[in-house]
């Protein structure tokens, strides 16, 4: 956001006051402030736009980082903290077993969604987003089971801060697993352009963008890979 201040001192002439009217008033300039600096939410040092973050566990909410704080969370395999380091990296998951059946045993009513282990709940997480935010499915997930079966990467589903995401909108078939950053961003993405009913082609835009950087950033991951 960018603010606005005033400013611009007025020229002042030390002369006869009918010469001091004669001049004219310089005019008063607004400048622009720098934008607002992002801080790390932990020890509240100035951040790059492109920084860390973490997971606060206990309401799935994101917290900025900076380099020196995020190395303190390693989220080691069974220890439990209270904020958890987001991994950068994106993968894609060609051969990806996810037909019909599965999804619809999934009980998804959209065809965008993200799946994670929430280790508060104790349980996988479905969330799917629309233009009011991401909404979370409440409905059992009977088939999470026999896909993680079917597709041995999602063993490797680091619990709070990766997630599987689903797209299958306009005939897409993709799978990624992605920070759960990128998760909220699309969220955040949708409700920022959706349009009416059916949101608009403002909104499509956006999403193709999403994906497009997605596939650039993505690495493959084999679904033969057992972790």
């Amino acid at each position: 956001m960018i603010e606005l201040a005033g400013g611009g001192a007025e020229r002042t002439i030390y002369a006869s006051r009918l010469y001091r009217l004669a001049q004219p008033r310089a005019a008063t300039t607004v400048a622009p402030q720098p934008a607002s600096v992002e801080r790390c939410e932990l020890c509240s040092v100035a951040v790059p736009a492109e920084h860390r973050h973490l997971i606060d566990t206990q309401n799935r909410r994101l917290v900025c980082s900076c380099r020196a704080c995020s190395v303190l969370f390693d989220n080691a395999p069974g220890v439990k903290l209270h904020y958890k380091l987001i991994p950068p990296d994106v993968f894609d998951l060609p051969g990806f077993e996810l037909n019909e059946l599965f999804w619809a045993n999934l009980a998804i009513p959209v065809d965008l969604a993200f799946f994670f282990f929430d280790t508060v709940a104790a349980r996988v997480a479905a969330l799917y987003p629309g233009p009011m935010g991401a909404a979370e499915s409440q409905l059992p997930l009977t088939a999470w089971d026999d896909l993680v079966q079917a597709n041995p990467p999602l063993r490797a589903l680091e619990p709070d801060v990766q997630a599987l995401l689903v797209n299958r909108t306009r005939g897409a078939h993709e799978q990624w697993l992605v920070p759960i950053d990128v998760c909220y961003s699309l969220v955040g993405l949708i409700r920022l352009h959706w349009k009416g009913l059916a949101g608009g082609e403002e909104v499509w835009t956006a999403l193709d963008e999403f994906f497009g950087e997605l596939r650039r950033r993505a690495s493959t991951l084999s679904t033969g890979v057992v972790s």
